[in-house]
């Protein structure tokens, strides 16, 4: 479940004034921007280290280059899979369950979702931790924010990456992917402000534990409406909630596939 302090905090991104400055396609201007934003972020509850990150964040000129030139959505199914290596996740992911089987059971008993689905995302987003990035969480999310092309959407993930910095789970060092994801399965910064989860009881939410990162993305899915039980294929209930994790159509189907060959 959403944190309720969490969950308060990022509805209330919506009633928050634009900031003064304008977004922009070049960097020209995102460090005006960067010094109005402080203004919102403040307002949202950003603190002292959250603001100090933000005063620090890069125009991130390769997070740019990647969002204009993502290409293997538009693949075929048959391509994507293979572009991916779905065999290797399949492979690779039934090993993982077949050698630590207790762990992945205790987290569907916890969260009704099956161990293919968690151990396909792990595989595909970032194969089992072997890459989770190399770029920096907040000059990547925090440029985002300021083009154009996208900037309502990550916004508020630009707040809750200050956010995950004021708490400790990341800092302005922090190396994701170019989209400013992070961790073992990549949840953008909003997103792991208010699903993260403490799983080892440690009294910090890391999302380079893999632990942490699993538990985090089974409550992920379930807040999102995951039925225990019922089915993740197209045209069944769980599909949903796959299309919740990934908005790309080849996407959502390779992950519904290759979680059922893990199951089986």
């Amino acid at each position: 479940m959403i944190r309720p302090l969490v969950a308060a905090v990022l509805a209330s991104l919506a009633a928050l004034p634009a900031a003064a400055a304008p977004c922009g396609n070049t960097g020209a201007g995102f460090n005006a921007w960067k010094a109005d934003f402080a203004a919102t972020a403040q307002q949202a509850g950003v603190r002292k280290k959250g603001l100090e990150a933000l005063a620090q964040a890069q125009y991130a000129t390769r997070t740019i280059a990647a969002d204009r030139g993502q290409k293997s959505f538009k693949y075929t199914l048959d391509k994507f899979m293979k572009v991916r290596g779905a065999d290797a996740i399949v492979s690779q992911g039934r090993k993982r369950l077949k050698s630590n089987p207790n762990f992945y059971r205790t987290l569907e008993a916890q969260y009704g979702v099956p161990a293919g689905i968690l151990l396909t995302l792990h595989g595909m987003e970032t194969g089992f931790g072997n890459f989770m990035g190399d770029s920096q969480i907040v000059s990547a999310i925090v440029t985002l924010a300021y083009d154009c092309r996208r900037s309502e959407f990550f916004i508020p993930h630009a707040i809750g990456a200050l956010m995950l910095v004021d708490q400790g789970s990341i800092t302005t060092g922090t190396l994701g992917a170019k989209h400013g994801e992070l961790g073992h399965t990549q949840f953008l910064p909003g997103n792991a402000l208010a699903y993260g989860v403490d799983a080892t009881g440690d009294g910090r939410v890391d999302f380079y534990n893999m632990t942490d990162a699993l538990a985090s993305t089974a409550n992920f899915l379930r807040a999102k409406g995951w039925q225990p039980g019922k089915g993740y294929q197209q045209g069944q209930p769980n599909f949903k909630v796959i299309q919740a994790w990934n908005g790309a159509t080849v996407y959502q189907q390779a992950i519904a596939l290759m979680a059922a060959r893990i199951d089986g």
